[in-house]
């Protein structure tokens, strides 16, 4: 047999049927992986004992909460999110980074938390602030792992640093304690990508 150029072997040439197979089998092999646990698997949560389970649902959307600031003319910008259970209910919260619009310059941030509402489509409650824009602190970047929120916080070492250039730089984290949120300081070495 004698190909000339641009032609296939014919045992090389895919078909329809053939993706078909190759797809049933890649499916059926993902399907039995998920029932195959380890013997000593056991489900686990992170609720506190007698602490009240949250009907599962969406987390609130930070884009439909109020928040206790005024931008007067501006608009308010969420810049950023995160969401997971912070106080052990098995409910999601969200946490919003959220800023006045501007074009120039580093305004500051504000961050917090969101509760869904106790009544049906109500707008998400905020049920704490963890820092409040007049603190004078941007935040840039926050993350949500095993309810301990991490934050990089910027701002200036002095009234002389230009707004535009903020030259300080500190890791904090919140976690739910003791019916609070409690703040503290994560060492140098750590950032919201590691949590």
């Amino acid at each position: 047999m004698q190909l000339s150029a641009g032609q296939d072997l014919p045992h090389t040439r895919t078909r329809a049927l053939h993706w078909l197979a190759t797809a049933a089998a890649l499916a059926a092999v993902v399907a039995a992986a998920s029932f195959v646990q380890p013997p000593d698997a056991t489900a686990t949560t992170d609720a506190a004992p007698g602490a009240r389970t949250a009907a599962a649902g969406p987390a609130p959307d930070p884009r439909a909460a109020t928040y206790p600031v005024d931008c007067g003319p501006n608009r308010l910008d969420v810049v950023d999110s995160a969401t997971g259970d912070l106080d052990g209910d098995g409910g999601p919260e969200t946490v919003a980074v959220v800023r006045c619009h501007t074009e120039t310059g580093t305004p500051p941030s504000g961050v917090y938390v969101l509760t869904r509402p106790a009544e049906g489509r109500r707008a998400p409650r905020v049920a704490a602030t963890l820092l409040a824009p007049a603190r004078q602190r941007s935040v840039d970047g926050v993350a949500v792992r095993d309810g301990v929120i991490a934050a990089t916080l910027l701002g200036y070492s002095s009234t002389g640093v230009p707004r535009c250039c903020p030259d300080v730089r500190e890791q904090i984290k919140w976690q739910w304690k003791g019916g609070k949120f409690v703040q503290s300081e994560l060492p140098a070495s750590s950032g919201t990508e590691g949590v």
